[in-house]
């Protein structure tokens, strides 16, 4: 099976399916292959939810829950910025 990484945004609206912005949103909660960043997480997991995949409403849900409220609104805001883009 191929695997493939989304290294950059750019390259993630190439690719564009919901499957691949959960996946995104998992490695930024991890750390897998970068840095942890919750924000950058839940963004992720957010445009996810938004394009139709349940995982990622869940996920979003756990990942809201370890953010402070500045967090979760510069998340909200960097997800509905990059839906406005793309």
């Amino acid at each position: 099976m191929a695997r493939f990484e989304i290294a950059n945004s750019e390259m993630a609206t190439m690719a564009g399916n919901a499957d691949t912005y959960c996946e995104m949103g998992l490695m930024y909660a991890t750390g897998r292959g970068c840095q942890v960043d919750l924000v950058a997480a839940h963004k992720w997991l957010n445009i996810a939810a938004i394009r139709g995949c349940d995982r990622a409403a869940e996920l979003r849900a756990d990942v809201a829950a370890s953010l402070s409220k500045m967090e979760l609104a510069a998340a909200l805001r960097a997800a509905r910025e990059w839906m406005t883009m793309h």
